[in-house]
């Protein structure tokens, strides 16, 4: 396996985990329970995070693509950033349900177009059905 496989696999696994854990205490906080600040819920899915990060730049490097240069990478990382702060509404910022439950599909939202635009290097590939809507 070569040392891109291995990362690539790292990232893909690291970002699995990362979902289901974001799932998972979206349920917990949707259906009134607290999030445990310690043990498994509470520290893993930071040290996941982590990983996610790190084995994304190592990615980056290896490939030599790079946000801000290459579009649809700068899309994963914008789309990222609004993942985080949907994410934050969702698990912890805001008190209203409503808010918290459309926080909480519009993160899972954001994080289905990082997958797709990650699997297609392209940002603008959800967006092709209108095309084909409209012909």
């Amino acid at each position: 396996m070569s040392l891109y496989e291995g990362l690539w696999w790292l990232h893909v696994m690291a970002a699995s985990v990362s979902i289901a854990f974001f799932m998972v205490r979206g349920g917990l906080v949707l259906s009134g329970q607290s999030v445990p600040r310690r043990g498994v819920l509470g520290v893993l899915p930071h040290v996941v995070d982590t990983l996610l990060v790190g084995s994304a730049i190592a990615l980056a490097c290896t490939i030599h693509q790079y946000p801000f240069v290459n579009d649809w990478l700068t899309a994963k990382v914008l789309l990222l950033v609004l993942y985080v702060a949907l994410g934050s509404m969702a698990l912890r910022g805001i008190r209203s349900f409503a808010t918290r439950l459309w926080s909480f599909f519009g993160a899972l939202a954001t994080v289905a177009y990082i997958v797709w635009t990650a699997v297609h290097h392209s940002p603008a590939m959800p967006l092709a059905w209108v095309k084909w809507i409209w012909l």
